[in-house]
């Protein structure tokens, strides 16, 4: 690999072979050399999980010249982040990390969900910048251009400046053709609700699809990445490592 450029490692929860995932490529290979280690197949919702028990196994499916190589996991996304700095990457340490293209927004407390913000907040972990992307369509064929400058120009500069110490970016993107802007914004209190349905086994038995419907808590603020994408705007949700709440921590006493 070319040791003047950028290093960058991309990674998803939809699998190697999603749509989102090589468009990201695509919108990224001219700015740096690229080293993807992503899912053998969907892992949504395993948000930071790794596999503790489960043997894991690397597969190289595509590779073009010294800047760019496609590596598969059978593991869940943090599993491909953490063996991507362990085995493919030992000697060079990437610049920045990158969740996504998904298919799908992370928005709100979905965020704590998501596989592809699991991919970020690891390697924001390890203290190297990182960015999710993911864009308000579910379909397999979404259409991913129209972010490609916004991509672009994020990707950028966070190259150029960094980020602080523990802290990631979750952008979303609403489904449209065109933006109407940008706004750097707060995550939405929000609630997932009927989250089970059950049905009944020819054999005899009950069973669970976990499925559900979201309920933005708070419609009327309109600094959260929930107005913005409803208003058409890209979501930029600045996210910390750090979980603890320093007003509690000053004030709860036993």
């Amino acid at each position: 690999m070319n040791i003047k450029r950028p290093l960058i490692l991309i990674s998803n929860d939809d699998g190697y072979h999603a749509k989102g995932i090589n468009q990201l490529i695509d919108m990224l290979r001219d700015l740096a050399d690229i080293v993807v280690c992503a899912p053998e197949s969907a892992r949504s919702g395993f948000a930071t999980a790794f596999s503790a028990t489960l043997p894991l196994r690397l597969k190289l499916r595509r590779k073009e010249g010294d800047g760019y190589e496609m590596w598969s996991c059978n593991g869940t996304p943090v599993d491909c982040v953490k063996l991507a700095l362990h085995e493919l990457l030992a000697n060079r340490m990437p610049d920045l990390i990158v969740g996504g293209i998904n298919h799908g927004d992370n928005a709100s407390v979905n965020v704590h969900y998501s596989g592809t913000m699991g991919v970020t907040l690891e390697g924001c972990m390890k203290y190297i910048p990182s960015i999710g992307f993911s864009l308000c369509d579910f379909a397999d064929d979404a259409n991913f251009e129209p972010l490609r400058p916004y991509v672009r120009h994020i990707v950028q500069k966070v190259l150029a400046e960094g980020l602080p110490k523990g802290v990631c970016l979750n952008v979303n993107f609403p489904k449209l053709d065109t933006f109407n802007g940008v706004r750097v914004c707060r995550m939405a209190f929000g609630t997932w609700y009927n989250e089970c349905v059950k049905m009944r086994h020819p054999h005899g038995y009950d069973y669970f699809w976990m499925t559900g419907s979201y309920r933005n808590d708070e419609p009327d603020a309109t600094d959260t990445d929930n107005w913005a994408l409803t208003h058409g705007y890209v979501a930029i949700t600045p996210t910390r490592i750090d979980v603890t709440d320093y007003d509690t921590l000053k004030n709860w006493k036993l």
